[in-house]
């Protein structure tokens, strides 16, 4: 197995794991857990692959990968009662799951000689669009939108980190760098709550 399949396999069990902790917030039954998994696994691999015109799309060429989702979206639908804050427990395996999909995004970039803005694109596409589809579908404030936190400027943080540091370390280190840079602002903004400033509305001047 090679770098970019281990770091797709981590993405999508970690990123249905996100997926199916939603289902059981919304109370859905075990079929709407593995759809709704399988989606948040896939999604941002599938729109970075479309958009590369990457063909066939990685979990049509192995279909393990939706396997590895429905397998998470069991194992949660069995043990979700037992933590005490699900919403919590989301938010973190979340943020591992973009430190994840940010450098498996990059990797794949990169691995197809794309122009560094497709690069820091593919790698932001891939670590967001996932999440987002999940949070839309059950109707969850996306947390790629939430206010006054880090996660698209995270991801795309982490990817540029990829590309300075492609320029002096092998692949495979310079996508650790991303995925270290990726995780370190997220859980910043988690923990510290680090944040850009947010748009604030005022009169219009006379």
């Amino acid at each position: 197995m090679t770098l970019l399949e281990l770091l797709d396999y981590a993405s999508v069990f970690i990123f249905a794991l996100t997926g199916a902790l939603v289902a059981s917030r919304a109370q859905l039954d075990i079929v709407g857990f593995a759809f709704v998994a399988s989606l948040t696994a896939v999604g941002g691999g599938t729109v970075r692959d479309v958009l590369l015109d990457r063909h066939p799309i990685f979990w049509v060429a192995a279909p393990s990968f939706i396997a590895v989702a429905v397998a998470a979206a069991i194992l949660v639908f069995f043990t979700a009662h037992l933590f005490e804050s699900r919403l919590k427990v989301l938010t973190w395996l979340d943020a591992c799951a973009l430190s994840v999909a940010v450098p498996a995004g990059t990797g794949v970039a990169l691995a197809l000689g794309a122009h560094w803005g497709i690069v820091l694109l593919m790698g932001v596409a891939t670590g967001c669009f996932g999440g987002l589809m999940r949070d839309v579908v059950c109707n969850e404030v996306p947390l790629v939108l939430k206010q006054g936190e880090l996660y698209v400027t995270a991801a795309f943080s982490g990817a540029a980190a990829a590309l300075v540091a492609t320029q002096f370390l092998p692949i495979g280190l310079a996508l650790l760098v991303c995925a270290g840079t990726t995780f370190t602002l997220r859980a910043g903004s988690l923990i510290f709550g680090w944040s850009l400033p947010v748009y604030r509305s005022r009169p219009p001047r006379s």
